[in-house]
């Protein structure tokens, strides 16, 4: 019997809570079956300026859920004049995911945000939601990004030692993980500026000011 492969983002992505805001990053790797079909793709996603996405699992119920948010935000702040937080925004996707448990998204999500502080939220298929005061992690290069959080992490990190750390971990989870990979880490900084992708130049000179070494 054939079966039809998707693409799937097995996936390594990270939030992370610092001094002023709160750090995301991602591998790029997306595969379709023991393919690595794709090595630029993104995982994380700017939804409406103060709030932003990862996303882990299939490729098309990801997009999907992205969609859905993004619409969301914009009725949301027509309907109040306000931007919509990563609370609102994570109990939203959160209704949607548990009323089609049976028929599930097959997804993992990180949302992070900032209204007058750092906000960061972990959502499992089932709508199931777990708000992080410290860091979160998803995908299948989990154990060994949490394994680099855990030993690394610390209250109260600035900017630049958290997005090292960061890195740090999605290259861990590259190291070891087969459906982790790609030509480099996407990083996303939220605070109370907004949200703003950390050029990959950037990216590159804290990690190699940070001894990282990106695999590509």
């Amino acid at each position: 019997m054939t079966t039809v492969q998707d693409i799937k983002t097995g996936t390594t992505t990270v939030g992370l809570i610092y001094d002023k805001g709160v750090v995301l990053a991602a591998d790029m790797r997306a595969s379709m079956g023991h393919i690595a079909y794709d090595e630029e793709s993104e995982k994380i996603y700017d939804i409406n300026g103060v709030v932003g996405v990862t996303n882990a699992g299939n490729v098309g119920d990801s997009l999907t859920i992205i969609r859905f948010l993004k619409s969301h935000a914009k009725v949301y702040e027509l309907e109040r004049n306000q931007k919509m937080t990563a609370r609102a925004a994570t109990t939203y996707i959160s209704n949607i995911l548990n009323g089609n448990r049976y028929y599930p998204y097959i997804v993992q999500l990180i949302l992070g945000g900032f209204n007058g502080k750092p906000e960061l939220f972990d959502l499992t298929p089932y709508g199931g939601v777990l708000e992080r005061d410290k860091y979160a992690v998803s995908g299948s290069g989990t154990e060994q990004a949490l394994n680099t959080l855990d030993l690394g992490y610390k209250k109260g990190m600035a900017e630049k030692e958290a997005i090292a750390l960061g890195i740090s971990a999605i290259e861990s989870g590259k190291r070891r993980d087969l459906y982790s990979g790609g030509m480099g880490v996407t990083v996303f900084v939220i605070d109370k500026q907004g949200v703003r992708k950390i050029p990959k130049e950037q990216v590159e000179k804290i990690a190699k000011d940070a001894g990282i070494k990106i695999k590509s």
